[in-house]
This record gives C-alpha cells, sequence and structure tokens, in this order.
C-alpha cells in the first residue's frame, strides 16, 4: 500500500538582516525552496542597511516593525513566483530574539480581517502604539536592569527566576524604559509581542501564545512554573501581564493560516501555523541539538554557544542564559562577544591572512603554547562581563605571530569551556557552524580542548531548518527521524579530538582561569 505524503513544510525565519523561507519535503528527504528578503537591500525605504536605524543614541538600537511586516508581503509575493504554496501542510516561524511590538486594542480585530486587497503594512500600521522595535543590540535599559533586580531581590533571584539576570537587551527592561519614557504610549498598549510571536500572529490572523522558548528570553518567564512570573512582572511595569499573550509549549498548533494568505497567495486553507520561536531555540532544531550531549558553537561576530539541558540549571555567575527547548525542557545560551571581532583585530595587527592562522599560527606551535595564554578580548565582554580594552597576555606583547595566533585561539575556546562548565554537562559531540567553523587548524583545536568530536554543518539557514522542522514535528512528525533526514554534517567534516592533549589543556585551562582572576 502506497504511504500516503506527510506533505511540505515550511520555516520562516526573520533575522537582524532578512526574512528567509524555507520549505522541506520529508517524503523526499529534502529542502525543496529557498527565498530570502535582505531588509537593507529589498526595503531601501526605511534607511536601514543592516536591519536596523543606525545612529541610535546612549546605547539604543531600534528597527522599524513596518519594516518586517512589509517584507512579509514581498517574501510571498516571490515565493508564490515559484512554489506552489498550496502544499504546504504546516509552517512556524523563527524569529531574533528579544525584538519587541508594540500594539493598541484593535490588533486582535485586525488580524481577523485582514483584506487581500490591501498590504499587511496598510493594515497593521494604525494599531502600533511605539513607532520603532528594541532588538537585540539595544544596551539602552541598563538603569532599568538595576531597577528591576532591586524590586525581586538582586540578579541572582532575577536569574533564579528567569533563567537569567536582568540584560539590557531582554525585553522586560525594554518594556519597563517604555513604560517609563511614555506612559500613555504604554497605557495604550494593549499586547506586546516578540518578533516571532508577531510574524506568527499574522500568519494566523489572530494574536498567538508565546512560547517557552522566546518567553525565557525576557526576564519575565519563571523557568520553573512555565508561566509568566508575578514578581518580575510587577517589577517591570503596571498591569503588564494583561498586556502580554499566554505562555505556551513550542510543539503546539495556534490554528490555520489567515485567509489572507490563502486568497492572497495560494496557501491551502488547512495549512496549519504552529508557535513560533526565537531563532537560538529555533536554530538549536535546526542543527539536529535537542537532546543533551550534543553542544552548538557558532563562530560569527560575537561567538554563541548553546545545547540542550537535562535540568533547569542557571549560571550562578550570571554569564548565561536558559531558554526553552523547542522539543521539550530546557536549553543554554551562552555569548561571547569578541568572536571574529578579536580574530580580525589581531589578523590584521599582524597583517595575516587568514590562511595563515593554520599555517603561520597553530601548524608552528604546540599544544598549550608552552603556557603562554592570552585572555583573547579586544573590547568589552559579556562573558565573562568586563571592560577590556585590549588583550592580557602572560608573554611578551610582541611575541612572534603564531604565538600570538594560538594565544588568541587557546585563549577563546578556554573562556568557552570555563564560562560553560555550570551546565554539568560533558560533550559527546560539537556541531560547528559560522564562518571560521571552516578553518580546520580551529576545528582541531575545539575538539582538542573540549575533547570531543567535531562536526561541521551544512546548512546556511539553521533558524529557517528548525522552524519548518518544528512545523512538520507540530503536525506529528518525528523530530528524530527528521534530524535524521535534514540535521547532517557536511560531507567528510568530522574531526576527532587528539586525547593525548588532555592533560595538556587541562593545565592550560587552569593557567587561563589565574590569568582572569589576576
Amino acid at each position: 500500500m502506497k504511504r500516503e505524503s506527510p506533505g511540505m513544510f515550511l520555516g520562516l525565519d526573520s533575522s537582524t538582516q532578512s526574512l528567509s523561507a524555507l520549505v522541506i519535503d520529508p517524503a523526499s528527504g529534502s529542502v525543496v525552496h529557498e527565498t530570502s528578503i535582505n531588509f537593507g537591500a529589498d526595503l531601501p525605504a526605511y534607511q536601514s542597511p543592516s536591519g536596523f536605524i543606525p545612529g541610535g543614541a546612549d546605547g539604543e538600537v531600534h528597527a522599524d516593525p513596518l519594516m518586517w511586516i512589509e517584507a512579509i508581503d514581498l517574501l510571498f509575493s516571490r515565493v508564490a513566483e515559484s512554489f506552489d504554496l498550496s502544499q504546504i501542510t504546516a509552517l512556524a516561524a523563527s524569529g531574533q530574539q528579544h525584538g519587541s511590538v508594540y500594539f493598541d486594542n484593535t490588533l486582535v480585530q485586525r488580524l481577523s480581517t485582514l483584506a487581500p486587497e490591501k498590504s499587511l503594512k496598510e493594515q497593521l500600521a494604525p494599531a502600533l502604539t511605539r513607532a520603532t522595535a528594541p532588538i537585540w543590540m539595544d544596551t539602552a535599559s541598563g538603569p532599568e536592569c538595576a531597577e528591576i533586580a532591586a524590586a525581586v531581590g538582586g540578579n541572582e533571584e532575577v536569574c533564579k527566576l528567569s533563567g537569567s539576570i536582568a540584560i539590557e537587551r531582554f525585553t522586560g527592561p525594554q518594556i519597563r524604559r517604555f513604560f517609563k519614557q511614555d506612559p500613555e504610549a504604554y497605557e495604550n498598549t494593549g499586547t506586546i509581542h516578540l518578533v516571532s510571536s508577531l510574524i506568527g500572529s499574522i500568519m494566523a490572523g489572530k494574536s498567538i501564545d508565546i512560547d517557552h522558548g522566546d518567553g525565557a528570553g525576557m526576564n519575565l518567564l519563571n523557568v520553573h512554573t512555565l508561566s509568566w512570573d508575578p514578581d518580575l512582572l510587577e517589577a517591570t511595569a503596571p498591569n503588564l501581564r494583561d498586556k502580554l499573550p499566554r505562555a505556551k509549549p513550542s510543539a503546539s498548533i495556534t490554528g490555520k493560516i489567515s485567509n489572507y494568505f490563502v486568497d492572497k497567495y495560494g496557501f491551502s486553507s488547512n495549512c496549519d501555523v504552529a508557535l513560533s520561536t526565537g531563532d537560538n531555540p529555533s536554530s538549536l532544531v535546526g542543527m539536529g541539538a535537542t537532546e543533551p550531549g550534543t553542544f552548538v558553537i557558532s563562530l560569527g561576530t560575537s561567538d554563541t554557544f548553546f545545547a540542550a539541558m537535562s535540568n533547569a540549571v542557571t549560571d550562578p555567575q550570571g554569564f548565561g542564559h536558559v531558554f526553552g527547548n523547542p522539543a521539550g525542557g530546557f536549553m543554554s545560551l551562552i555569548c561571547f562577544r569578541n568572536g571574529s571581532l578579536s580574530r580580525e583585530a589581531l589578523r590584521d595587527e599582524l597583517g595575516l591572512g587568514w590562511d595563515d592562522f593554520d599555517v603561520a599560527g597553530l601548524a608552528k606551535t604546540p599544544a598549550g603554547n608552552e603556557g603562554r595564554v592570552m585572555l583573547p578580548f579586544y573590547g568589552p565582554e559579556i562573558t565573562p562581563r568586563r571592560d577590556f580594552s585590549a588583550p592580557v597576555r602572560n608573554f611578551p606583547v610582541d611575541a612572534p605571530a603564531e604565538v600570538q595566533v594560538r594565544a588568541l585561539l587557546e585563549g577563546q575556546f578556554l573562556n568557552m569551556r570555563l564560562h560553560s562548565a555550570w551546565l554539568g554537562e560533558q560533550p559527546t559531540l560539537i556541531r560547528l557552524t559560522g564562518g571560521a567553523s571552516q578553518n580546520n587548524g580551529i576545528a582541531q583545536l575545539i575538539a582538542d580542548i573540549f575533547q570531543a568530536p567535531v562536526e561541521r554543518f551544512a546548512v546556511a539557514n539553521g533558524a529557517a531548518l528548525g522552524a519548518a522542522l518544528r512545523a512538520a514535528h507540530a503536525c506529528g512528525q518525528n523530530l528524530a527521524d527528521l534530524n535524521t533526514q535534514f540535521c547532517q554534517p557536511a560531507a567528510d567534516s568530522r574531526i576527532e579530538p587528539d586525547t593525548s592533549k588532555k592533560e595538556t589543556y587541562a593545565e592550560s585551562l587552569e593557567t587561563y582561569k589565574q590569568l582572569l582572576t589576576a
């Protein structure tokens, strides 16, 4: 008997710079369509070349939410030109974490009566009570973080409740800042959405719930009860509970797609919409890392470490974060601001090319660098939270280039190992992504320092893939089977650790800790 096809599943990802669509077909085990809208290039009227409004004062970094809304229409107009959207069984959205959007009490009515002959932008714009949306890069809410922490008994208590200390980019402090700056607009706000839940609400034609994955990045969700915490709500702003959607598990179907997309772009009226989540939880799914033991390291402008957790432990130092795992349970996330920023700074300082990091650096120096260690920070760091202005070395600043290269790279991954120890988890596998992951020397170094095999990941848009996998999972597809189909490393990319270097890097870690605390 021929098995009926499960259909195709659409993942959307609204990142800092783009909105992407990715379609998977479990029957063939393949990605069958991808389209992306670049905010700066495709929507130049918003004057946001990097996806946000430049020139914010005092650490403020905002984006125009109408840009995100307009991008949805533009994206589907392009997808529909080359792909039959009636094939989509279900969809889910991913969005940059910590961005927040503010609407009045007309939002629900507007979403439920979207007219296909009009644009999303013209129908939803009048409901905004805040013209711009703070995003994850915003650092302007320091005073509000201190106020929230003081109100609940200190940052240790905030971390115990929410999984993170009060963080400037998190939604709670940003809401408090809005309340203080414009109390009338805050009072007129009926619903506060995250970027992810906004995209999902538009697709569903109603105001949807916020999932535990993205909700935990707000300093408002209690990670023990998985509901909005009354003490944190009260410390943040008045009547805040009434303005927030409910908090729900990620693997939930919230309803059918809005008729707007059926009539305008050809979706089936039976297409389901799953709850949205943040880009980091979605990437955990897209990287096939939803079970404890697999660590993900993303090497970008900032380096990011995330992993599924066996238990909802919190970082006693407050550097790491706990979010909901879309597959159930929890995940950690740790961000290291000095990622490629430091690698590029040293490269330029020494006049090297990227190949030299292998040839003139790691290949010419021994593991452990003969005890020469660097704190690899060319600017302020958030893990650990220190205002570095330059690297700190236990060796002369004019040491040979190869010594400097190894010291910086070993320092970065010793720092990562040190500040992920609070998880109490040992990696059985590390999945590596991002530009620097293609450097064989760096990949081997990570394997040796963590003493775990490393695989480079083959799919570029892990968040959109994760959203598509979540849509399929919410419809009853087996997530483990989907991971086997879609979450595969690049061919011949596996690197095994050199076990003979285990003790060397244990000693290097102790030297690193001593330099950090000196």
